[in-house]
């Protein structure tokens, strides 16, 4: 069934089939929005006249009833339809009989794919907060719980200065913050109603579009019915690059994370449960899930640039091409709420591996701490970097790793800051919600 097909009229199976192409599969992700959709259409066409009551009601219960089907996972589109809105209209019709075929009045499958993907986004970055809270809350757990676990700090790889595990983590945690900025903002574009707006320039019938806003919880609506349009693409690529601020700083994090647990670094471990083994060699531990991560997390950080070659330079108005944004957005979506969670999973197993810095190869890691003793004992800073740096040529450089290391400064690591992060946390993700 197409909506659009008219009597003896065919269409060839092989432009069909290149037409239709995986809709079908990514459509399903769809379906509750298609249905949550109809209803508020539905619900407008009755109060201003364009059906009757009795017709709206029975519209309403049957797509109710569709919706349950799809929640309890009872539901597919057949194949014979041609995308998930000819498959609730056939089978609202086969129910309810003419009524059914009421619910398309004033609506375009533009409006009504733009409508979908819209709330679909706007759910999904809903899920995402949700995941990256959980991560962020689970880093300062594990940052508080590990602040006076000391480990070097790296510039170029090389060994810099005393860090600790509390401010390493405490670092992804506030990084997350700002990625919760980039998916309050794509939140709010994807927060804005497209239905109404037809093929992208109205309709003749008195559709209250501010109604169907209402109903759907929409902060507003697109007013302009072309660019209501034209948000579509624009809206997936906004939440990619949300999405993809996000995976960077998942990756750098798995990436940190396969340093420290490698022997040479020898940081941090995890259950064995959590690793893999090899095949001929039997010491091995290897991070794959953090592996998996990088690898997958840099794949969506690639989702923006796939956008942008698919929709630039299009002129304004529907094409065919939007249809390839759901098997670039969608997956990459699915991805990254994985690649949170077993982030998760992974960091709540952590174990810190106690005294690293006593080793003497970290003694070096020290010298800032050394030319600051000097400072602070009435010698210039360059003249005491001077003396500091021929100790460690002559060999003669000594500190004593016991003393307290006073790091006071906000960010450092004697005051981590978290609770001004967590406020910062809280005050962000609140602007994303239904």
């Amino acid at each position: 069934m197409k909506l659009w097909k008219k009597d003896n009229t065919t269409t060839s199976e092989l432009i069909e089939r290149f037409t239709v192409g995986n809709d079908r599969d990514f459509d399903l992700l769809l379906a509750r929005f298609d249905v949550e959709g109809s209803i508020a259409h539905v619900t407008m066409l009755g109060e201003q006249g364009l059906m009757k009551a009795e017709d709206v009601n029975k519209a309403v219960r049957e797509l109710q009833s569709i919706h349950e089907k799809i929640k309890s996972g009872d539901f597919s589109i057949a194949e014979n339809m041609e995308d998930i809105h000819s498959q609730i209209e056939w089978m609202l019709t086969e129910k309810i009989g003419e009524a059914g075929k009421m619910i398309h009045t004033g609506r375009s499958r533009n409006d009504q794919v733009a409508l979908d993907i819209k709330l679909y986004l706007r759910s999904s970055i809903v899920e995402i907060k949700e995941e990256v809270i959980k991560l962020f809350d689970l880093l300062i757990e594990k940052s508080n719980q590990h602040k006076n676990d000391l480990i070097p700090g790296y510039t170029h790889l090389q060994i810099a200065m005393p860090s600790s595990v509390g401010l390493w983590l405490a670092a992804y945690a506030e990084s997350l913050v700002d990625d919760m900025e980039f998916l309050s903002a794509a939140f709010q574009v994807a927060n804005k109603n497209p239905l109404g707006s037809g093929a992208g320039y109205g309709s003749s019938f008195p559709l209250n579009r501010k109604r169907t806003t209402e109903l759907l919880h929409f902060k507003t609506l697109n007013y302009n019915s072309v660019y209501a349009q034209m948000s579509r693409g624009k809206t997936e690529k906004l939440t990619a690059y949300a999405i993809s601020s996000v995976a960077s700083t998942l990756g750098k994090l798995a990436m940190d994370c396969c340093l420290y647990v490698n022997q040479n670094f020898g940081f941090i471990s995890f259950p064995d449960e959590l690793t893999t083994g090899s095949s001929i060699m039997p010491h091995k531990k290897n991070p794959d899930v953090f592996e998996l991560i990088r690898g997958k997390c840099n794949r969506i950080q690639s989702t923006p640039n796939e956008l942008t070659l698919l929709i630039n330079n299009l002129p304004s108005g529907y094409h065919r091409e939007m249809q390839l944004t759901k098997e670039i957005i969608f997956p990459a979506i699915e991805t990254l709420k994985s690649c949170l969670q077993m982030m998760q999973l992974m960091l709540k197993e952590i174990s810190v591996n106690q005294d690293i810095l006593k080793d003497k190869k970290y003694a070096y890691l020290f010298s800032v701490e050394k030319v600051n003793e000097l400072v602070n004992a009435g010698l210039s800073f360059r003249d005491a970097y001077v003396k500091v740096g021929n100790m460690i040529n002559e060999g003669s450089f000594q500190f004593d790793q016991e003393k307290e290391l006073k790091h006071t400064h906000e960010g450092s690591i004697g005051n981590l800051c978290n609770d001004e992060i967590i406020r910062e946390m809280r005050s962000v993700s609140a602007t994303i919600s239904i």
